[in-house]
C-alpha cells in the first residue's frame, strides 16, 4: 500500500460540481490517498448547523450518529456513479482509497451512496458517467424512495430519524 503526499493533490474547478480534488501524480490501486478530516459533530448538531445550506461536507461515521464536518482536500472529492476511489472506515477514521490505478491529472471521485436526506431532495448527480443513476443516493435509498412514492412499503410521507 503506497501513500500520497498532500502536496500531490490540488483543488480546482470541476466538470462534475464546483471544485474538485485532482492528483498530480499517478496513484496505484489500493493506495490510501487521504483521510477525511474535520471536527466531529452529532447528527443533531450537524442538522442544526447546516439545516438551511444546500452544500455540506459531512461524512457519516459508523451508524450515522456522528459526522465529520470536512475541512481538508478530501472534502472536495466529488461524487461519481463510476468512481476511481472508495471510502473505508478504520477506527472511526474515514480514508479515501484508490479502487483502480489513477493517472496523474485525474479528478478523484467516490460514490457518495447517500442514504439520508429530505424526502423532496433528489440529490441530482451530474457526474456524466455512462452508468449514471441520476442521483447521489445509493441504489437501496432510491428503491426505498420509489416504494414510498408508490406506497408499496406501507409508509407515506417523511421518514422518521432521517
Amino acid at each position: 500500500m503506497g501513500a500520497v503526499n498532500a502536496a500531490d493533490l490540488l483543488i480546482r474547478k470541476s466538470g462534475i460540481h464546483g471544485s474538485g480534488c485532482y492528483t498530480t501524480v499517478p496513484i496505484a490501486e489500493g493506495t490510501h490517498i487521504v483521510e477525511y478530516t474535520g471536527r466531529r459533530l452529532s447528527k443533531e448538531q450537524a442538522d442544526e448547523l447546516y439545516n438551511e445550506r444546500a452544500d455540506t461536507y459531512l461524512f457519516c461515521i459508523g451508524e450515522g450518529d456522528y459526522v465529520i464536518d470536512g475541512d481538508s482536500v478530501a472534502a472536495f472529492i466529488n461524487h461519481c456513479c463510476e468512481p476511481n476511489c472508495e471510502t473505508d472506515e478504520f477506527d472511526e477514521r474515514i480514508w479515501i482509497i484508490a479502487q483502480r490505478d489513477i493517472a496523474a491529472g485525474e479528478e478523484l471521485t467516490y460514490d457518495y451512496n447517500l442514504y439520508d436526506g429530505d424526502d423532496d431532495d433528489e440529490a441530482p448527480c451530474r457526474c456524466g458517467a455512462r452508468q449514471c443513476r441520476g442521483s447521489m443516493y445509493g441504489e437501496e435509498e432510491l428503491e426505498r424512495r420509489a416504494e414510498d412514492k408508490t406506497g408499496k412499503n406501507g409508509k407515506r410521507g417523511n421518514r422518521s430519524g432521517g
